[in-house]
């Protein structure tokens, strides 16, 4: 298997200056060549004594519909890479990036620049969707000044949950852990969850599940329960658009309750629980149980998908 990494973000995000960085460093140093496919020319030059010295050749993709299988086949007999970096055009679909069978994808990560990134979210989420949707890596970079860093974090869990999220200043340093005034009370034993506030707790409670160990929150829920799921479980949460109408998913917990079994798939209920963790299969993992104190039915809201922003 020839072993490829994509790194991808719109023009001058800093891909090619994360690019000259990862090629010098002692993890990314092997014996064999690196084919390095240039799919948009930025103002960052790949000088040839950086070249030369990492053992990388470059080619230009002008086009998308270049990025084909027989293109990529010809510049792999040509060169014989050991491996194939690829600087993506952030403007260009990442489903149309179709690559030859012994191709493996190692690594997707992207590159965003923290100044530009409320325009782009604002305008562009789907594409900004599309971009990260399967990236291991999410880089923010020239984080410096901006004052938002944990509300850019939430809207990215949004769009990708399991994705490494790293936040850099201009020097490149990783800035310190970031706190956020959130629109609830987390010091108090009971929190109130709304329509606007059920997203901001749901990705919270995965970044800092200790903030909300053993609290009990409410909220309106819509119920989730396949059959044959677990007995005495049910999952209870919101249905969110997450960058566009076509987009939409489901954001909840798994619930443990010993009356589930007349807990109804589909219907709406006003929902107490307290929050604890622990394994749980379906997490493959450690992660958010809430053991239900409360459940009464309920009408459902006014608008059923709640946005996240």
């Amino acid at each position: 298997m020839r072993p490829v990494f994509v790194i991808n973000g719109f023009l001058e995000s800093g891909k090619s200056e994360f690019i000259k960085f990862t090629l010098q460093q002692p993890y990314f140093q092997t014996k064999g060549k690196t084919l390095l496919l240039l799919c948009e020319e930025g103002e960052v030059e790949f000088e040839e004594e950086l070249l030369a010295k990492t053992n990388t050749v470059v080619e230009v993709i002008e086009k998308q519909e270049d990025l084909i299988g027989s293109t990529l086949l010809n510049l792999e007999k040509k060169h014989k890479p050991e491996r194939i970096l690829i600087e993506y055009n952030g403007m260009w679909p990442m489903d149309k990036l179709k690559f030859p069978w012994h191709w493996k994808v190692n690594q997707q990560i992207t590159i965003i620049n923290a100044a530009t990134w409320p325009m782009y979210y604002t305008n562009m989420r789907s594409m900004i969707g599309d971009m990260v949707r399967k990236s291991e890596l999410i880089i923010f970079n020239r984080c410096d000044g901006i004052k938002e860093l944990a509300s850019y974090k939430r809207n990215m869990r949004a769009l990708n949950r399991d994705a490494e999220i790293i936040f850099e200043d201009s020097n490149g340093e990783v800035t310190a852990t970031m706190e956020e005034e959130l629109p609830f009370d987390v010091s108090k034993p009971h929190i109130d969850l709304t329509d606007a506030t059920y997203g901001i707790w749901f990705f919270d409670m995965l970044d800092t599940p200790d903030r909300y160990e053993g609290k009990e929150v409410s909220f309106l829920a819509h119920v989730a329960k396949p059959n044959g799921f677990h007995e005495g479980c049910f999952v209870p949460g919101r249905h969110a658009m997450t960058c566009c109408a076509e987009d939409i998913t489901f954001l909840g917990f798994i619930a443990k309750y010993e009356k589930a079994a007349d807990v109804q798939d589909g219907q709406w209920y006003q929902v107490t629980a307290v929050v604890k963790h622990e394994f749980w299969e379906d997490y493959k993992g450690v992660g958010p149980v809430l053991y239900i104190s409360n459940i009464s039915s309920a009408k459902a809201p006014k608008e059923e998908i709640i946005n996240l922003v």
